[in-house]
């Protein structure tokens, strides 16, 4: 037997400025060293496609992606504590493929710490690959923690 996750309708929809005291509310409940408003803002002022999960009752999700030439690089991708485990983080990533698939990219990349081992299993249920670590990337409360640099190819075979 499995179960049904019923989900009431929402929207992928462009972040504005108006959606920063919710992202940044996720941003700090979620992360021990956050993005700050300022980092949100310059992405968004640099044309970075920023989205937000949207349902009734608020914003759920929120992620960043940076386009380039040949590659797409995943800067940031969150859900709301409560809304966890229900399929957004996938959601998100399917948006973002798209999108990168869209931008003619050929590669997507992103890091992510070895601790946060639900984020690795999604992504290599997406077909991601681990191709290098950054040492220290991230700040950590025993001082650095470091970064799984994994990679898609976007190219269809």
């Amino acid at each position: 037997m499995s179960a049904v996750i019923e989900m009431s309708p929402g929207s992928i929809r462009n972040m504005t400025v108006a959606d920063l005291d919710e992202v940044m509310a996720i941003e700090t409940d979620i992360y021990d060293y956050p993005w700050t408003r300022g980092i949100f803002q310059d992405c968004m002022r640099v044309g970075y496609l920023c989205h937000v999960f949207e349902q009734d009752d608020g914003i759920k999700a929120y992620s960043v992606l940076s386009v380039g030439v040949a590659e797409t690089h995943v800067l940031t991708l969150c859900v709301r504590p409560d809304s966890q485990n229900q399929g957004l983080g996938r959601m998100m990533m399917e948006h973002m493929l798209e999108l990168a698939c869209q931008a003619g990219a050929e590669t997507m990349l992103l890091e992510v710490r070895p601790s946060n081992e639900s984020a690795i299993r999604l992504y290599h249920q997406l077909q991601f690959n681990e191709v290098g670590l950054r040492p220290d990337y991230y700040p950590s409360a025993d001082g650095r923690e470091d970064a799984l640099i994994m990679a898609r190819s976007l190219l269809i075979d």
